[in-house]
């Protein structure tokens, strides 16, 4: 009754467990995404330990079935490290203790006897695979001028500037500051009001005045103005040692480019508390605006 209740919930729990995995994979559009769907993957890991380890329990009620079977009838069992020994005597060739006399030498040190022991196969083997690696390296790299590891780095190096300068030129959604727009869009700049108050406002203030940063808000410029510099200057950071992060590393190009054209729509405005400008006056030209 209780191995038969047992087998009912296994059977049970198999079944709900498929059939929910089997609705997740159709769900979501990346089942398989650790980072957005940590439960599918969970609950995956656990039914295979389940039906692994049901398994393993039938394996090991067997066989102890088995040697009770055995040891009932008096069938003397195999010893299970046979094959273990037998492969250790192959690849070693070590003689056993009692043995140890027909190939003992009659050097003696101190009362310490030498044994003739032959060479263990595994290390012989070991030692010719090393002598043909050294053959095959030297033809390789010293007759044929094959790519060393330096060589090679550099070549994968130089394919992937490649890889990505041809991205770059093709990719129509890549913002850098040499294609970067200004934007004037009430939701991107409304996005952009709410990037630079989650992460600009601390230095800057809410409403632009400047406090540890610069008034963004006069039409002074330490590092430029227009939405190529301004952009450049979030994407990459300020002045070394004394200026603004770079920005690159935690925001995506879009938000930057939306937060430049954000900064730059606070031009004219009245802070509550503006600070002294700093730096250079900038004009826009022609091609700045474009």
């Amino acid at each position: 009754m209780k191995k038969s209740f047992q087998s009912t919930i296994y059977v049970v729990f198999v079944i709900v467990t498929f059939i929910a995995l089997a609705k997740s994979f159709m769900v979501y559009e990346n089942p398989f995404s650790i980072y957005e769907n940590p439960l599918v993957w969970l609950a995956l890991i656990g039914f295979i330990l389940v039906v692994v380890l049901k398994e393993m329990v039938n394996v090991i009620a067997i066989k102890k079935a088995t040697e009770l079977q055995n040891e009932k009838d008096g069938v003397v069992a195999e010893d299970p490290k046979l094959w273990i020994k037998n492969l250790l005597a192959k690849w070693t060739r070590a003689k056993e203790v009692e043995q140890e006399e027909e190939i003992i030498l009659d050097h003696n040190y101190d009362g310490i006897r030498e044994l003739d022991n032959t060479l263990p196969p595994w290390w012989v083997y070991m030692f010719y695979a090393t002598m043909v690696f050294a053959v095959v390296y030297l033809v390789r790299f010293h007759v044929l001028n094959d790519d060393n590891q330096i060589m090679e780095y550099d070549k994968a190096v130089a394919q992937a500037k490649m890889e990505v300068s041809k991205y770059k030129a093709t990719a129509t959604d890549l913002i850098t500051a040499e294609n970067v727009t200004l934007l004037t869009e009430a939701s991107d700049l409304s996005r952009g009001k709410a990037v630079f108050n989650l992460n600009c406002a601390s230095c800057h203030l809410k409403d632009g005045g400047g406090q540890i940063g610069p008034n963004l808000t006069d039409k002074n410029w330490i590092l430029g103005g227009g939405i190529k510099n301004v952009f450049n200057t979030i994407s990459n950071g300020g002045r070394d040692g004394k200026g603004m992060i770079a920005w690159n590393k935690t925001l995506k190009a879009a938000d930057m480019a939306k937060v430049a054209s954000y900064v730059l729509s606070l031009q004219g405005t009245t802070p509550a508390k503006a600070k002294e400008p700093q730096g250079e006056i900038w004009e826009d030209t022609v091609e700045e605006e474009k």
